[in-house]
């Protein structure tokens, strides 16, 4: 009774996210929107009160885990990313090479065609069937590993998958507090994470891969941080072979590392980043997957914010889409804001590293052609690291994009630009407020002990 008396919120708050996570899990369409922000919007809330109100970090652990496991069993209803996972997972353990031949093409010849194969086209839909893989080595390691024990069961691979990133999300939290904990920061700080119902519904519910990058990059800058350079150098690597995105703060380790330490750490980070891509080597492979990550720049566009803008005033001077052009200046200025930051910014210590990788990364997403709401785990861990609360706020309103998505069956999106405005303008005010006016510091306590 006493038990109760002293932890009924708590108590009354998990039953009620449980209630609400099994929902989302198993009765949720994509297509319902009232519905989807209504649970959503419930999760955050009852998130917030939980994270705010315990203070025991055993009990955030166990619910944080709890939760995920509720998703187990339930096929993602907010992508359809997973059949490709599943097909290139499939077809390397029949030893075909996932970057040489698009799903459609395999289905035109009848070869080497994965079980299940029309199930699985129809599932990731058309454009996917119709493009290259673009998954790095590591990540196609982990569908083939998920493909291994399941046999011709979707779900089987489903849970498979699910297991992978939990395990990810469960490394990430122990690296995590390891980390705050030797900067001195709160450790509960990595439960804004953790126990986000963002990371878990589009991690753990839709199975993105950002999950398991994520806990080899936070691993990274722990032994960076611990003085293992070498050991960070090995283990970022394997985060580019999950997913390619933190090339982008290779410039800024520069002033921690210095001069001698940079140069030996660029160069494993190439050499093991490109021996893990030579078993897929080809005469085709380069041209196909320079081909297949360059759509993200010139022709995909998905709740971008500045993009956007430029294509608007492109339509005005020109009257088409200069997307082909857009897509070429935007991330040649992202390289260069980048490159300002590694030179001009002040990056010596962990905590000031990891501000700069979040304003580098913050600033991309600003400016990319396509913003998937998973694409801002990065920002949000990054963010635990720090004082800023803007990645934290844009987890919660980045659902509204799901708004585009009208046809369960399809890839195809009809975005209503209002809502796209409505969301970067939330985000957008905190950003500047937090960035430019309240001048807030990047840790109350920053250290140079580190």
């Amino acid at each position: 009774m006493n038990f109760w008396k002293l932890h009924k919120i708590p108590i009354i708050i998990t039953i009620l996210s449980i209630v609400l996570y099994l929902f989302f899990a198993y009765t949720l369409e994509r297509t319902d929107f009232v519905k989807l922000i209504g649970l959503y919007s419930g999760l955050f809330i009852l998130f917030y009160f939980l994270k705010t109100s315990v203070s025991s970090f055993r009990s955030l652990l166990i619910v944080s885990v709890l939760l995920r496991l509720i998703f187990l069993v339930a096929l993602p209803n907010l992508s359809q990313d997973f059949y490709r996972f599943i097909w290139d997972g499939r077809l390397l353990l029949e030893g075909v090479n996932p970057y040489v031949f698009t799903p459609e093409y395999l289905m035109e010849i009848s070869r080497h065609q994965p079980s299940q194969a029309q199930e699985l086209i129809s599932g990731m839909g058309s454009l996917s069937a119709g493009h290259f893989s673009n998954y790095p080595p590591l990540n196609q390691l982990c569908f083939a590993i998920a493909s291994l024990f399941t046999g011709k069961s979707i779900l089987g691979s489903v849970v498979a998958l699910r297991i992978i990133i939990i395990s990810a999300d469960i490394g990430t939290l122990y690296f995590g507090k390891k980390l705050l904990d030797r900067l001195q920061l709160p450790a509960h700080n990595i439960f804004w994470y953790i126990l986000n119902p963002f990371i878990i519904i589009e991690l753990t519910g839709n199975l993105h891969f950002e999950g398991v990058m994520i806990f080899l990059l936070v691993w990274s800058l722990y032994l960076l941080h611990s003085g293992k350079w070498i050991w960070s150098a090995i283990v970022l690597s394997a985060s580019i072979s999950i997913k390619l995105i933190p090339l982008i703060f290779l410039p800024l380790f520069f002033q921690k590392l210095g001069w001698k330490k940079s140069l030996g750490y660029y160069s494993l980070v190439g050499i093991i980043t490109v021996l893990l891509f030579i078993p897929f080597y080809s005469s085709e492979f380069i041209g196909n997957y320079a081909q297949t990550v360059g759509l993200w720049f010139q022709k995909f566009e998905f709740n971008a914010s500045i993009y956007y803008l430029a294509r608007w005033i492109g339509f005005s001077i020109r009257g088409w889409n200069e997307i082909a052009i857009i897509g070429k200046i935007l991330p040649a200025i992202v390289v260069i804001f980048v490159l300002a930051l590694s030179i001009f910014r002040k990056n010596k210590s962990t905590i000031q590293l990891i501000a700069a990788c979040l304003l580098a990364i913050s600033f991309y997403y600003f400016t990319s052609t396509t913003v998937h709401p998973w694409y801002l785990a990065s920002l949000l861990i990054l963010s635990v690291f720090t004082n800023y609360k803007f990645p934290l706020v844009w987890s919660f309103v980045i659902i509204l994009s799901y708004l585009a998505y009208i046809d369960p069956g399809d890839s195809n999106t009809s975005e209503n630009l209002c809502i796209i405005a409505l969301e970067y303008l939330v985000v957008y005010c905190v950003f500047v407020w937090e960035v430019f006016l309240k001048k807030r510091p990047f840790h109350s306590r920053i250290s140079n002990s580190d």
